[in-house]
């Protein structure tokens, strides 16, 4: 095993990737990233080039989580589409490599964001990141997901009610203590569900600012990662969830907008985001806005318990776990806030 990264055996993974993918060659040396709270991933330094292998992690997993294969499949499906991904190599589901099934693609260069404000940017950079985060959004709602392979990658019709149904189970399976306002959420989300509109489109599902790799030097992203939640859905379960940083504070372990002059920054207000949006989309406005906020706090913090939940377990990927754990409760009376509650 290699101390560095206390993973997996360097040379024994330089050999196997040497056998099944084109133009690979090693030796490697890997680098664990230390953002994410998922799926443990790194950067493999090779004679042939950088790549990145993301893994499952260890121990015992919820049912349907850390599905680095689904990632894998979308990444490939998508890969002629006008969404930007990075390109995938292979996928490998024999444990004996690493220590579970993990897939390869490329490193790409890029900046990425941690902050919602961007204070590394002027302010009219700002907000032509927010501009292209909406393109992007939107190209990802536009695939023919049957033209690419993809019709068969999740379930249609009912999108929220089996999302409830999936995240109310997620969450009472990593339950550590009772959260008075995830109760009332899970009480009050089924009885003003809106009525299911028939719209279905490929969906990211962690579509945030930390997911993008930006151009190194213009205000264009270059790469969507971290498809792991990926289905399809609802498209606007992507938008409330994006939208949800506009109520998140600014101080905390996932910085938001919450308290900021978003006009003194460059930044759009919620409402124009979600205009800027309808527009690309052709739609006129958004009903039941409250509902999908609301349910977009909810899965957030079912995502963060389970976050919680492995990371007391001592499976966690990142040592922030514990930190964005404590955001449950957080999360959940701001969903409240959200539906009025």
């Amino acid at each position: 095993m290699n101390g560095s990264v206390g993973a997996f055996d360097e040379g024994f993974l330089a050999t196997y990737l040497e056998r099944h993918v084109e133009g690979f060659k090693g030796p490697v040396r890997a680098e664990k990233f230390t953002g994410g709270q998922s799926n443990p991933t790194f950067l493999l330094r090779a004679a042939s080039g950088n790549y990145v292998l993301r893994r499952k992690p260890p121990g015992q997993l919820l049912k349907s989580a850390h599905a680095v294969d689904r990632e894998y499949r979308v990444m490939r499906a998508l890969r002629d589409s006008e969404v930007p991904v990075p390109r995938v190599h292979h996928l490998c589901d024999d444990d004996e490599v690493v220590g579970s099934t993990f897939f390869l693609m490329d490193f790409v260069p890029g900046r990425v964001f941690w902050s919602a404000a961007l204070p590394e940017l002027e302010p009219a950079a700002r907000g032509a990141c927010y501009d292209e985060m909406s393109r992007v959004l939107a190209a990802i709602h536009s695939v023919d997901v049957s033209a690419v392979g993809l019709g068969d990658y999740g379930s249609t019709g009912n999108y929220y009610e089996r999302q409830l149904k999936r995240w109310s189970q997620q969450y009472r399976a990593s339950e550590t203590e009772t959260v008075e306002a995830m109760e009332a959420l899970m009480s009050w989300l089924p009885s003003h569900m809106p009525k299911d509109d028939g719209r279905v489109s490929l969906i990211h599902g962690d579509y945030r600012l930390d997911n993008f790799i930006f151009h190194p030097e213009r205000s264009r992203i270059v790469a969507v990662v971290d498809w792991e939640l990926s289905t399809l859905g609802h498209p606007l379960a992507d938008l409330a969830y994006q939208c949800m940083q506009w109520r998140i504070p600014a101080e905390g372990p996932l910085p938001g907008l919450g308290d900021m002059d978003r006009a003194r920054l460059g930044l759009p207000t919620e409402e124009e985001y979600v205009a800027a949006y309808c527009r690309r989309m052709g739609l006129e406005s958004v009903a039941d806005w409250s509902f999908y906020l609301a349910f977009g706090f909810f899965r957030f913090a079912a995502i963060l318990q389970g976050v919680l939940k492995r990371s007391l377990d001592g499976n966690a990927s990142n040592d922030r776990a514990l930190q964005m754990g404590a955001l449950v409760r957080p999360l959940a009376v701001m969903g409240c806030g959200a539906a009025r509650l």
